[in-house]
């Protein structure tokens, strides 16, 4: 506010961009670009990932080549919510324009996009690897320092970690979802060194509310009922059926704990009615109890019904050994409840993509549970808490793009939501992040396992100047990164 950046009124933020920036095909990078992009992304039609970041803007001008002003339609107190953070990417309005709405999918520049960056695509291949070359036209004249770089995907968190720790093949291994133990094993050989930093990342899983079973083009969508998730009673007995606490001790050691907010981060954030209530609890007991209340009677076979319908799931997450133990010590406790557990393991190139054809895609949730890990972006989490919004339900009509898998829809949090976008008071934010941290756990939408409070990464000890950062991508400094001899 002191500089004008911010209105008094919380309304309007102007935002300066560095003069002399070049696109890496050698144009002006210009607030028409900024401009732009906010119409691509707030367009319902185009989908876009990053579309809740755009709720609540009334307006995005171009004052002159330099000077972006974004005006929102109610006072504002998260100016970052926008253009801020690793999903405020700009995209060049050249490269763009002529695939706006249902178009987007079909862009060029989704597979060789032109950026600002210190390096630019040189070539990619989606589920397989990203491979880049200097920018010529980077801000930095003496940055970067690597001629070329190579992003290489799919495959599984362990064989990432030995290509760092054991043969040194690789530099840096991102997200190495791997137990302590067998980490602690590999860096015996003395290549390679952890990267952590405290973060917001929960590994969780989510209640599918749609019915991942209807036939043809109604599968999940959110006008479909689950045939039993759709009762809180069923669903509070499998999130009191869950051992979190062995499995933070037993897979994560130091690297996360055990939680029950979906909330982790920052502390002050953190719940602390969640303590005291049952869903949060480790109660295989209480659970088959809900379960009978509810209905829900074991056959001969030992597996639950009621109206003829088996209490019968199938949960996937990615091909990762951690993963699917933490699915073992999940299956185990819902076993005790007389529920039929089917374990699917897909991998993780497919099940984090966009791509609208494949059906094992989380986005599409063919499944009654999926488990993953996601945070919040930056340290105010307005924009992670729109994903359980109404508005933000993905379906076949929006690409399963939107976030909220799910299909979850509660008036009294879309409510919530929208007070908190409008709240400038922070006690009154706060209690407000609070409640609907606390109206997600205790209606069992998604159960939270593990607060990942060291997201670990590995590097090699050769490569310097990687700065940890929870709220941003890894490379969020990719240009200053150097590798000693």
């Amino acid at each position: 506010m002191d500089n004008g950046g911010v209105s008094k009124d919380l309304k309007t933020v102007t935002w300066k961009l560095k003069p002399g920036i070049k696109w890496s095909d050698g144009s002006d990078f210009t607030a028409d670009d900024v401009v732009f992009t906010y119409q691509y992304m707030s367009d319902p039609k185009t989908a876009a990932t990053d579309s809740a970041n755009a709720e609540g803007v009334a307006d995005v001008t171009a004052k002159d080549p330099q000077t972006v002003v974004v005006t929102w339609k109610d006072p504002n107190p998260n100016p970052y919510q926008l253009f801020v953070s690793g999903q405020g990417n700009i995209i060049q309005k050249k490269q763009f324009q002529d695939f706006m709405a249902e178009k987007a999918k079909d862009a060029p520049g989704n597979l060789k996009p032109i950026g600002t960056g210190p390096y630019k695509v040189s070539d990619f291949k989606p589920g397989d690897v990203v491979a880049y070359e200097i920018n010529d036209q980077f801000r930095n004249k003496d940055q970067p320092f690597f001629k070329n770089v190579q992003i290489k995907g799919g495959g599984d968190a362990t064989a990432a970690a030995r290509a760092v720790f054991q043969t040194g093949e690789f530099d840096y291994g991102w997200n190495l979802q791997v137990e302590a133990q067998v980490l602690n094993q590999m860096l015996q050989a003395g290549k390679g060194e952890l990267v952590t930093a405290v973060s917001p990342n929960v590994e969780r899983l989510l209640i599918n509310f749609a019915d991942p079973n209807a036939p043809g083009d109604e599968r999940s969508e959110p006008d479909t009922k689950h045939p039993f998730f759709t009762d809180l009673k069923v669903r509070q007995a499998f999130a009191m059926a869950v051992d979190r606490k062995s499995m933070a001790e037993q897979l994560y050691g130091p690297a996360g704990k055990a939680t029950c907010n979906i909330v982790a981060a920052p502390e002050d954030y953190s719940s602390k009615n969640t303590d005291s209530m049952d869903v949060c609890k480790y109660d295989v007991a209480k659970a088959n109890q809900l379960l009978d209340e509810a209905g829900w009677a074991k056959g001969g076979d030992g597996i639950r019904a009621k109206d003829g319908v088996k209490m019968s799931v199938l949960y996937q997450t990615t091909v990762n050994p951690l993963r699917q133990k933490e699915q073992d010590i999940v299956k185990a406790g819902w076993q005790q409840l007389g529920v039929s557990v089917e374990l699917k393991s897909v991998d993780a190139g497919v099940f984090f993509s966009s791509d609208a054809g494949n059906p094992d895609t989380s986005g599409h949730f063919y499944t009654d549970v999926e488990m993953y890990t996601n945070g919040s972006e930056q340290p105010d989490p307005t924009n992670y808490l729109a994903a359980w919004t109404t508005g933000q339900i993905a379906s076949k009509a929006n690409g399963w793009r939107l976030p909220n898998y799910h299909r979850y829809s509660n008036p009294e949090y879309d409510g919530l939501w929208s007070q908190l976008k409008a709240e400038t008071d922070a006690a009154k934010r706060k209690d407000l992040i609070i409640k609907m941290n606390d109206i997600l756990v205790s209606q069992v939408v998604v159960i939270p396992l593990v607060a990942r409070t060291q997201p670990t990464d590995g590097k090699s000890k050769q490569l310097q100047g990687i700065k940890p950062n929870p709220w941003d991508s890894v490379l969020w400094n990719v240009a200053e990164w150097t590798k000693t001899q």
